[in-house]
C-alpha cells in the first residue's frame, strides 16, 4: 500500500470509528520532501487518492489543501521525525480537556504512552492565526495535544503509530469520564 492509500485508509478509519464526522478533521503524510494532505472540507467516505493535496516542505501548500494545512507544514518542519499528523475530534478527548488544564490519564495503558497531554487554549476566533504556531510547538515534544474545544492532533514517524496515539488518548479519556460518572475517581 503507498503512502496515499494509506492516508486515505487511517483518514476514513477516524470516521468509521467515530473520531470525526463525515467532513471534520485532517490528515497527513509525509514523502521526502513532500507531504499529501488531506483537502480543505474532505468526505471521508469517498475521499479517493486522486483528491489529495501534495505540498512541498518548503512553503508551498497546494490549492485547497485543507485548513490546516499550515499547521501540518509547521509541524514537519520544526520535528524532522514526524512522518504522518492525524487531526480528529474525538468526543471523549474534547471533553475531559474542555477545562483547559492538561490530561493525565488514569488507566495503565494511557499512563504508559503518556505523561500527559498537553491542552492549548486557542481563542474559536483566532485559530487561524495562531494553531499552527502553537500546535508544531507542542508537537515537536509531544506526540499528542488536544486544542481546547476543537481537536486533537496528533503525529508519529508513522501513520499507523499517529493513529495509535489518537485512538489510545479517546479511550483513556472514556475511561476517565466512566471512573468519574463511577465515583472511582
Amino acid at each position: 500500500m503507498n503512502n496515499k492509500q494509506q492516508l486515505i485508509q487511517y483518514y476514513q478509519w477516524l470516521r468509521r470509528y467515530g473520531y470525526n464526522d463525515s467532513h471534520s478533521g485532517n490528515a497527513s503524510i509525509r514523502n521526502n520532501d513532500n507531504f499529501w494532505v488531506t483537502p480543505s472540507g474532505a468526505c471521508a467516505d469517498t475521499l479517493k487518492d486522486n483528491d489529495l493535496i501534495e505540498c512541498n516542505l518548503n512553503g508551498s501548500l497546494g490549492e485547497k489543501a485543507s485548513l490546516d494545512g499550515p499547521l501540518h507544514l509547521a509541524v514537519y518542519q520544526k520535528n524532522p521525525e514526524a512522518g504522518a499528523i492525524l487531526h480528529s475530534h474525538g468526543a471523549y478527548s474534547v471533553a475531559v480537556t474542555l477545562n483547559g488544564e492538561d490530561f493525565s490519564p488514569v488507566d495503565f495503558e494511557g499512563q504508559y504512552y503518556f505523561s500527559k497531554i498537553p491542552v492549548i487554549s486557542i481563542p474559536y476566533d483566532q485559530y487561524i492565526e495562531q494553531a499552527a504556531e502553537a500546535v508544531s510547538d507542542v508537537l515537536a515534544k509531544y506526540p499528542i495535544t488536544v486544542v481546547r474545544g476543537h481537536g486533537v492532533y496528533a503525529t508519529a514517524e508513522s501513520i499507523n503509530l499517529a493513529y495509535k496515539w489518537t485512538c489510545s488518548f479517546e479511550l483513556s479519556a472514556k475511561t476517565w469520564l466512566l471512573a468519574k460518572q463511577a465515583g472511582t475517581l
